[in-house]
């Protein structure tokens, strides 16, 4: 699929990588991750100039696509909590402060299977947003959202970018990827 990319991100950095449908985005940001190993080739991440393995990447970053599974029969105050014991949220931000900005305050004591596809990929944004990592993943961010919570997840990314690796892959969607700095086209990279 990929062969001789020969690439580098920076911390801090904003990029999108856009391609039509079934180009390779997903697959690529998932090797970017170490979510999938490469065939052939290596890849390498380094922070403030420290060489950080493969299994200790996940620590480092957190991901956010429509197609990540949360544990639905945990209720949302259940699941936050769970999740910050392998990902610490943002120095100062609470448990309360998170679900208040993901305005979910209403579904505290909801089971996730109950939530909409929306309140769903809100709870995954904030999560990959409000995380203490260095690098942030986000595929196809705006899918499942409304017209209200584009404008909530461009909020996110206005306050939230700053000093961070982010990588947006997007569909050629604007308001996805309107804060990011660098493009790239993957299907450049597709043999």
């Amino acid at each position: 699929m990929f062969r001789n990319v020969n690439y580098e991100f920076e911390i801090p950095g904003t990029y999108v990588i856009k391609g039509s449908n079934g180009s390779g985005k997903s697959t690529f940001l998932k090797l970017i991750s170490s979510y999938l190993s490469p065939s052939e080739g290596n890849l390498e991440l380094s922070i403030d100039s420290k060489d950080i393995t493969v299994e200790n990447w996940p620590s480092h970053l957190a991901y956010a696509a429509p197609y990540f599974e949360l544990i639905e029969e945990m209720f949302l105050d259940e699941f936050v909590e769970f999740y910050i014991q392998f990902k610490p949220l943002r120095g100062g931000i609470s448990i309360d402060e998170l679900i208040r900005i993901a305005y979910l305050e209403e579904s505290r004591n909801k089971q996730i299977k109950n939530f909409s596809s929306g309140m769903k990929q809100r709870l995954r944004l904030v999560l990959a947003w409000l995380s203490d990592v260095s690098i942030i993943l986000l595929d196809e961010p705006t899918a499942n959202l409304d017209r209200r919570g584009i404008d909530w997840y461009q909020n996110l990314a206005k306050q939230y970018s700053k000093g961070k690796l982010i990588i947006v892959c997007s569909n050629n969607i604007e308001e996805e990827y309107f804060f990011c700095e660098h493009s790239l086209n993957i299907e450049d990279f597709s043999s």
